[in-house]
């Protein structure tokens, strides 16, 4: 009976993919291992599983951390080795079939990577049997377009063009060009100033001509008081 994959929309031209079956690992580790590695390059999410298989970078937990330790420069995290090194061998299956496709194996991202719950059968043992762990794993590839890298080239070539004409244009003087030939204004004619002829006495005006001022009328002594009259006759 052939696997039915969780993702529906596959484009048979752009996408490679690959399914672990039945995988002895802890299903909980594996959710935590595909949520840090989805979305993320081929190269770099192998690079990832590596580090976490040599103990270098451990893997965040963020969903199962129920007395999970911090580690360095993360909080809960932990180093599943035996999850990761599966999950690198499903990672390098997908990239060899993209290869076989013809895809470009440097933009392949890894678009969808699941993992569920397979059939847990009883571990061997009479007294105290557990029941074993298992989880089923698919993961798919895309091979994406280098868009952000053209857009950034493009960008450059087009402020390089846009210096480089202005650096072209030849340099006119403005003042050339707003200089206009402004009519000049006649000259205003100053009028002759009267000099002040010092020294020259002035013109005599004849007697008819010449204006008298008004005599003021002499002010008339006012009568003395009664009061100081009798006053100085009592002195007398």
């Amino acid at each position: 009976m052939p696997y039915k994959y969780s993702m529906q929309k596959f484009d048979k031209e752009h996408m490679a993919r690959t399914v672990g079956v039945a995988l002895p690992i802890s299903t909980k580790q594996s959710i935590e291992i595909c949520n840090h590695i989805r979305n993320k390059n081929v190269e770099s999410a192998k690079k990832i599983l590596q580090d976490a298989i040599e103990k270098k970078k451990a893997i965040p937990f963020r969903r199962f951390n129920n007395d999970v330790g911090h580690k360095p420069g993360m909080a809960a995290g932990r180093y599943p080795v035996k999850a990761c090194s599966r999950i690198l061998e499903l990672v390098n299956t997908a990239e060899a079939n993209a290869q076989f496709k013809g895809l470009n194996t440097s933009l392949l991202t890894i678009t969808h990577i699941n993992a569920q719950n397979a059939s847990r059968p009883w571990r061997y043992g009479r007294q105290r049997r557990r029941q074993s762990k298992r989880c089923h794993i698919e993961i798919v590839v895309q091979e994406m377009p280098e868009e952000k890298k053209a857009k950034k080239v493009k960008k450059g070539k087009e402020g390089s063009s846009k210096e480089k004409a202005r650096e072209q244009k030849p340099t006119v003087n403005k003042k050339t060009e707003t200089n206009k030939e402004i009519p000049e204004k006649p000259a205003r004619k100053e009028e002759p100033k009267e000099e002040k002829k010092t020294g020259e006495s002035k013109p005599t005006v004849s007697g008819s001509s010449q204006t008298k001022e008004p005599k003021k009328p002499e002010q008339q002594e006012k009568p003395e008081k009664p009061e100081a009259q009798a006053k100085g006759a009592e002195q007398k």
